[in-house]
C-alpha cells in the first residue's frame, strides 16, 4: 500500500485562545509534512496578527482558494472570515464564538466531499459558539449529529492509556439515570471495534469503571453495578468483548491496574479525563470514535488566560495531527487486508484425504 502524506484539514478554533499558536508551533517543523499536507481553516489577517503577537516571524501560510490547491510542501491556509474579523486576545467573544464555527463548518464540508481525509479540530470556548446556527455542549456533540445516525464516543488516547466516557458533556446529576445496560453495551461495542479498526489491536481488553465509590461496595453505596454494569459487561462478554469491571476508579488508577487494559470505559466526563490529563496532558489527544470521519483535537481548551504569551505548549495538538493520520493509515490497512479474506475451511481430520500428504508436515522435527 502506497504511504501518501494525508490530507489533514485543521479548523482554526476560538481566534483570541491559543488555537493559532499550537496550530503554527506545530506546523513550523517542517518534517510534518512527510505525514501530511495541512490545511487550515482560517483568516490570513487573524494568522499574521498572532504572529505579531508571539514574534514569529520564520513561520507563513501558504493562501489558498480551495483544498485542492494545497501544496503538499506548505502549510496551507483556507481563507474563511473577512476583513472586518477582530482579534481580542484573552477574550471569550460572540465575534471569536462565530468565527470559530464558520471555521468548523467549512472543513467538515470539505471532509465530507472527500476534499480532505482527517479533521483535527483546534480548541473553542462551548459557551461563546452557542447561537441559531450552533447549539451543541461541544464539537463531538456537532460532529455526532452532522455525521448522522452514528453512535460516537469521546475517546481519550495517550501512550499510557485509551479512556472513553459513557456520558460526555452532561451534567453530573443526569449522569445515573443517562446508565443503562443499552448505553454501555453500545459503547462498548464501539470501544470494541475501534480498537480494533483505528488502533490494530486484534483482541483489545477493555476495563469497565464503576460509577460509585469504591464499585458500589457490593451495593452498600449504590446498586448500579449491581443492576446495570454488571450485566452490561456479561451481555458483552458473551458477544466476545473482552471486558471486564467494573472497578473502583481510585484503585484502579492509583495501583496502575489501568496498563493492563488497552481500553478503559469511564462512567461520566471527570472520571475519566482527570486522571487521564493528570498523566498525559501535555501529549493526549481527544479522539471522537465511532464516525464514519477521523477527527482528533489536543486535550486542553482555549486558554484565554495565557493567549499571545507564548506560553502554550504545541505537543499535544501535533501528536492530534499524528493520531489522525495514523488512523487514517490504520483503517486502509484494514480495509485491504479485509477485502479478500480467505474461506473458512471446515477440515475433517480423519478424513483419508489426509493419507496422500507426505508424514514430515505432521513431524514438526523434520
Amino acid at each position: 500500500m502506497e504511504k501518501k502524506p494525508v490530507i489533514a484539514g485543521i479548523s482554526q478554533g476560538d481566534i483570541n485562545g491559543i488555537g493559532y499558536e499550537v496550530i503554527m508551533k506545530a506546523l513550523a517543523d517542517p518534517t510534518i509534512n512527510d505525514m501530511c499536507t495541512p490545511i487550515v481553516y482560517g483568516s490570513p489577517k487573524v494568522a499574521a496578527y498572532h504572529r505579531k503577537a508571539l514574534n514569529i516571524s520564520n513561520f507563513v501560510f501558504n493562501n489558498i482558494r480551495s483544498a485542492e490547491e494545497a501544496n503538499p510542501r506548505k502549510a496551507n491556509m483556507i481563507n474563511c472570515l473577512d476583513d472586518n474579523t477582530r482579534v481580542e486576545l484573552g477574550k471569550s467573544t460572540p465575534h471569536g464564538g462565530e468565527a470559530a464555527v464558520i471555521s468548523l463548518e467549512k472543513a467538515l464540508a470539505d471532509l465530507l466531499a472527500g476534499k480532505i481525509e482527517v479533521l483535527i479540530t483546534a480548541p473553542i470556548d462551548k459557551h461563546n459558539v452557542q447561537s441559531d446556527r450552533f447549539r451543541y455542549n461541544g464539537h463531538t456533540e456537532y460532529l455526532k449529529d452532522k455525521a448522522g445516525p452514528h453512535e460516537a464516543l469521546m475517546f481519550m488516547i495517550s501512550e499510557s492509556m485509551r479512556i472513553g466516557v459513557a456520558t460526555g458533556h452532561v451534567p453530573l446529576r443526569k449522569v445515573s439515570e443517562m446508565i443503562t445496560v443499552d448505553l454501555l453495551i453500545r459503547k462498548l461495542r464501539l470501544m470494541n471495534q475501534s480498537l480494533i479498526l483505528d488502533f490494530g489491536i486484534r483482541k483489545p481488553r477493555i476495563a469497565v469503571l464503576g460509577l460509585n465509590p469504591h464499585a458500589g461496595d457490593n451495593s452498600l453505596l449504590g446498586n448500579e453495578e449491581a443492576e446495570i454494569i454488571k450485566p452490561a459487561i456479561e451481555k458483552a462478554q458473551k458477544e466476545g468483548i473482552l471486558a471486564f469491571g467494573p472497578f473502583p476508579s481510585d484503585g484502579f488508577f492509583g495501583a496502575g491496574s489501568f496498563t493492563k487494559f488497552d481500553g478503559i470505559l469511564a462512567m461520566y466526563h471527570d472520571q475519566g479525563l482527570t486522571p487521564f490529563k493528570a498523566l498525559s496532558f501535555d501529549s493526549g489527544v481527544n479522539f471522537t470514535a465511532g464516525l464514519p470521519f477521523i477527527r482528533t483535537s489536543p486535550v486542553h481548551g482555549t486558554a484565554f488566560a495565557i493567549a499571545g504569551k507564548g506560553e502554550a505548549m504545541e505537543n499535544s495538538f501535533r501528536q492530534a495531527i499524528y493520531l489522525a493520520c495514523d488512523i487514517f493509515r490504520n483503517r486502509q490497512l484494514y480495509a485491504e487486508i479485509s477485502k479478500n479474506p480467505l474461506k473458512h475451511q471446515d477440515i475433517d481430520i480423519h478424513s483419508d484425504r489426509f493419507d496422500e500428504l507426505p508424514p514430515e508436515m505432521f513431524n514438526p522435527e523434520q
